[in-house]
């Protein structure tokens, strides 16, 4: 059987249409969010982010929902023990500090006074507020408080590398958080880190700052102070080699096999 080949003319014309196609195709895959499907907290490029100030570094850490909060009391402003069991006991010693929750109201429950809400004050505010409470039952009550489940989320610049960072330092800064998460990964851009926290009203979108830490200036907006459940968010680095190789390839190879069967069915 003789096979009659089409024009060369022709010849170039399918190709054209073919590439054509495939560059269509490539541009439809990656506006359909395949290029970087995993990027997460993305901002558009007119995204207005809220000014990084001084006062951010000196923010006191403050109480939200959710803390669970380790306290004890101690009577004649510090000298023995309140055992809470049997207050009538001043000589009793409280063995073990209590530890209460504050509920998604902002309250807590605590023994003798009842509910207090204490959500977004900082420690020492919530102390003082104690203290004023138990002064009516006890003399000069001295108040220590301690959020023992702190904790800030940190992506380093790699999404598998993620940590929930649970936090010993009452005011710890965005670089200590980030050196607990070991650090940005190879892939992250220092430059582009996003710190985002939550706004007291929930109707409103979270504060977003983003700060430059590749250079030395950098540290000024790195010493500032994290709250409860802020996001650390290093952007990662882009690799389109890599991303093309992952996610495009499979198609480029699908499409090329398509192709190579309408020519060898032309051929017929």
């Amino acid at each position: 059987m003789n096979f009659k080949m089409p024009p060369k003319t022709n010849i170039f014309v399918y190709k054209m249409r073919y590439l054509l196609i495939l560059f269509t195709s490539l541009v439809f895959f990656s506006s359909c969010k395949i290029f970087r499907s995993n990027l997460m907290l993305k901002t558009p490029k007119d995204f207005n982010y809220d000014v990084l100030v001084d006062s951010l570094s000196r923010l006191d850490y403050r109480i939200a929902a959710n803390d669970v909060v380790q306290y004890r009391i101690l009577p004649n402003n510090g000298f023995k023990l309140i055992n809470l069991a049997s207050p009538a006991d001043a000589n009793a010693v409280l063995r073990t500090d209590l530890d209460v929750t504050v509920d998604v109201e902002g309250f807590v429950k605590l023994p003798s006074v009842g509910k207090l809400k204490i959500v977004g004050l900082t420690l020492r505010e919530a102390e003082r507020l104690l203290e004023e409470k138990y002064a009516e039952l006890y003399v000069d009550p001295f108040v220590t408080l301690k959020v023992t489940n702190k904790r800030v989320v940190v992506f380093p610049g790699n999404g598998g590398a993620a940590r929930v960072v649970p936090l010993t330092n009452n005011n710890t800064t965005v670089i200590e958080a980030l050196a607990y998460a070991s650090g940005i990964v190879e892939d992250g851009k220092a430059y582009k880190v996003k710190l985002i926290r939550q706004n007291s009203d929930p109707t409103k979108k979270p504060f977003v700052y983003l700060m430059d830490l590749s250079r030395i200036d950098g540290i000024v907006a790195g010493n500032s102070r994290v709250q409860a459940c802020d996001i650390i968010y290093v952007e990662p680095r882009y690799r389109p080699f890599n991303t093309f190789a992952r996610e495009i390839a499979p198609v480029v190879t699908l499409l090329t096999s398509a192709l190579i069967l309408i020519e060898i069915y032309k051929l017929r």
